[in-house]
């Protein structure tokens, strides 16, 4: 994992425990007030809304625990490897693309960050600029080559 992204998971937990933990034990007490719990809607949205908040707290803290976080900044080089920023052309359609490689649970394909167990990243990882690689999609196989390869 990255430092950005431990950062990000960190973030998260504690608006889950200052924030969201507190005002879905408010909504309870206030649930509560409005007298019988078995037909109240509110108690049962605020009682899934914790148990949700609860299972992510037990997630975020299990993932923290046993994050191992790699120092981007002091990687270098010229092939893709974890922490890479890479350009890609995809040679049907002379579409240009970045993407970052990161750990699994930072992915986020809209801003550009791919798990390196995706097959994109898989098929880029090792390779350098001026290489071809194949990714099979759920569209099917899609060609693209490496423009550039840089550690920011």
């Amino acid at each position: 994992m990255t430092p950005g992204g431990l950062a990000r998971l960190e973030d998260e937990l504690k608006h889950l425990k200052t924030v969201e933990r507190p005002g879905v034990i408010r909504a309870l007490a206030e649930a509560r007030t409005h007298g019988d719990l078995s037909e109240n809607a509110e108690y049962h949205a605020a009682r899934d809304r914790q148990s949700f908040i609860e299972g992510r707290v037990a997630e975020l803290e299990e993932i923290i625990a046993h994050a191992e976080v790699i120092d981007v900044s002091k990687l270098s080089g010229d092939t893709v490897k974890f922490g890479a920023w890479v350009t890609v052309v995809d040679e049907d359609t002379d579409e240009e693309s970045t993407y970052v490689i990161v750990g699994e649970h930072e992915a986020d394909i809209r801003a550009g960050r791919l798990s390196f167990t995706s097959p994109m990243a898989r098929a880029l990882i090792g390779k350098s600029p001026g290489a071809s690689v194949e990714v099979i999609t759920p569209r099917g196989s899609r060609s693209f080559e490496i423009v550039k390869v840089s550690y920011e």
